[in-house]
C-alpha cells in the first residue's frame, strides 16, 4: 500500500483582539516572499494548505476586493504543480463589518467564497473556517480573541454562526464547482480526569465533535448536547435545517499537539501557582492542564484521535496539523513519529489521505495564545530567525519522507520528551528518575 500523501501548510492566523489585528503572515514576511512557494516545491510538496483570507483580500468592503496577491500567489501554485487547500477564514473574526457573533457573518462569508470560487474556478479543495469549535472558545467562552465574550449562549452562537457560514460558503463554491471538496479542520483532543470531575470531562468529550456533528446534520434530539445548545441559545429550527441540509465534509482535518488533550484534575495543591476554575454546586475547582504532563492521564496520542474520529464518521481522514515547539532533534522525532502512525493507521484501513507539516514557515505567539504581539517565535521546516527563511533539519527529513517514503537519522531512534518520566509535573516526579535511555512499558503518544 502506498504512503499518506504528505502536504504542507503556512500558519496563517489572522486574529483580532480588542482594535488591533495581528498577522502571522505579516510578521513571517511571507507576505512580501514569493519565492517561499518555490522553496516548499524543491521540498517534493504537492499540497498545500494556503490562505485567501477575507479580512486582507476585502477588508473594507466586498465591493472593493484587491486580488492582487491571491492572484500572485495562486498562479505561481499552479505554475509549480502545486494544489493548494483555499482557507478563507484562519482563527479570525472577519473583517470590521462583521463579527463571529454577527448575524452577517455567514452570508458574508459565503458571498466571498462565491467571488474567490468565481476567479479562481480550478480550485478543488477549500477549508471556508478554520477550526470552528476552537475558535468559538477562544473567543466566545475564555474571551482571549475578538469579540471577547465568556458565556456559553456566546461559544453557542459563534459556534453556529460559523458551522452555517461553511455551509453557505461551499455552496456558493459549488455553484461555481460542484466538483470543490470541502477539507474541514478541528483540534478534537480529548479530556482525562480525576473521578470527581468525570461529568464534566464527559461533556468536553462529546463537544469536541460539534464541528462534525453539526456539519454532518447529526444533532438531532437525541444528541447528548441537543439540550444544552438549545438552553443556550439556538432555535429548533436553526438545529433542524442543519439536519435536513447538511455540508459533510469530504476531508475531516484533525489537528493535533501535544496541548490537544487535557487532563481535568481536583487535585489543586499538585499545581501551585496555576489558576484554577471555580467551584460550581455540581463540581470542585479545578486545573485543566496537558494531559502528557500527567501520568494518570493515559493519553490516546494521534491514533487515538484518528481512530475515534474514522470509527464516528467513516469518511476520509487528513492531518492537517501536527507541530512542536522544541528543540530540533524532538521536532525530528515528533514528525517522524507522526508520519508513522498515520502510514501504519492507513496500512490498517483507515482511509488517511494527507498528513501535513505544519508550520512550514513556524509560526508567532501560539505560546501565548496570540495575546501578544511579537513576543515569541517558534521555527518549522524553515527558520526565520536569520532574517531570510532557512532549511531546518525538518527539510531534509520532508524531502526525504516524499522522494523515498522513509528517512533515516540516528536521532529518530530516541525517545521524544513526551514518552519520558521528564515530561511530568514536579509533583508527579517518579521518586527515582529512571535514566532517560532505559526501556520503559509507556504507550507511544503518536
Amino acid at each position: 500500500m502506498e504512503n499518506v500523501d504528505l502536504w504542507g501548510g503556512v500558519e496563517c492566523t489572522c486574529r483580532r483582539v480588542g482594535d488591533a489585528y495581528s498577522d502571522q503572515l505579516a510578521r513571517s514576511g511571507h507576505r512580501h516572499r514569493l519565492a517561499d512557494l518555490d522553496r516548499f516545491a524543491e521540498l517534493g510538496l504537492r499540497t498545500l494548505r494556503y490562505p485567501v483570507l477575507w479580512e486582507h483580500v476585502a477588508p473594507d468592503s466586498l465591493e472593493q476586493p484587491d486580488w492582487r496577491w491571491p492572484d500572485e500567489r495562486l498562479a505561481r501554485l499552479r505554475e509549480l504543480g502545486i494544489e493548494p487547500i483555499v482557507g478563507l477564514v484562519h482563527h479570525g473574526s472577519g473583517p470590521r463589518y462583521t463579527a463571529l457573533d454577527q448575524p452577517n457573518f455567514a452570508p458574508e462569508l459565503a458571498r466571498y467564497a462565491g467571488l474567490v470560487a468565481a476567479r479562481y474556478p480550478w480550485v478543488r479543495y477549500y477549508t471556508p473556517v478554520n477550526e470552528p469549535l476552537t475558535t468559538a472558545r477562544f473567543s466566545g467562552l475564555y474571551g482571549l480573541w475578538y469579540p471577547h465574550a465568556t458565556a456559553d449562549a456566546a461559544f453557542v452562537r459563534m459556534l453556529y454562526n460559523q458551522v452555517l457560514a461553511t455551509r453557505q460558503a461551499m455552496q456558493a463554491i459549488r455553484r461555481v464547482n460542484p466538483a470543490a471538496q470541502l477539507v474541514q479542520t478541528e483540534d478534537l483532543g480529548q479530556a482525562h480526569c480525576t473521578p470527581a470531575l468525570a461529568a464534566r470531562a464527559e461533556f468536553e468529550n462529546h463537544r469536541r465533535w460539534l464541528t462534525f456533528d453539526l456539519l454532518n446534520g447529526t444533532v438531532t434530539p437525541a444528541h447528548p448536547l441537543w439540550n444544552y445548545l438549545r438552553e443556550h441559545g439556538l432555535s429548533e429550527a436553526e438545529l433542524t435545517d442543519l439536519q435536513e441540509t447538511p455540508c459533510p465534509p469530504d476531508i475531516l482535518g484533525i489537528n493535533y499537539y501535544l496541548t490537544s488533550e487535557r487532563f481535568l484534575d481536583d487535585r489543586l495543591a499538585l499545581y501551585p501557582g496555576l489558576g484554577a476554575a471555580p467551584a460550581t454546586p455540581d463540581r470542585p475547582a479545578y486545573v485543566n492542564v496537558e494531559a502528557v504532563r500527567v501520568p494518570d492521564a493515559q493519553a490516546v496520542g494521534l491514533a487515538g484521535v484518528l481512530q475515534a474520529a474514522w470509527a464516528r464518521y467513516r469518511r476520509p481522514l487528513a492531518v492537517t496539523e501536527l507541530h512542536l515547539n522544541c528543540t530540533r532533534e524532538e521536532q525530528m522525532r515528533w514528525l517522524h513519529q507522526g508520519w508513522q502512525t498515520v502510514n501504519r493507521l492507513r496500512a490498517a484501513g483507515v482511509e488517511v489521505r494527507g498528513f501535513t507539516v505544519w508550520s512550514l514557515l513556524g509560526a508567532y505567539d501560539w505560546d501565548n495564545l496570540l495575546t501578544q504581539d511579537g513576543a515569541s517565535y517558534e521555527s518549522g521546516v524553515f527558520d526565520l530567525r536569520g532574517g531570510a527563511p532557512r532549511p531546518t533539519a525538518l527539510a531534509r527529513m520532508v524531502q526525504g519522507l516524499i522522494r523515498h517514503g522513509h528517512y533515516q537519522h540516528p536521532v529518530l531512534a530516541g525517545r521524544g520528551w513526551w514518552q519520558r518520566p521528564l515530561r511530568f509535573y514536579p509533583a508527579h516526579q517518579p521518586p527515582v528518575r529512571q535514566s532517560v535511555s532505559e526501556p520503559v512499558s509507556e504507550p507511544a503518544l503518536v
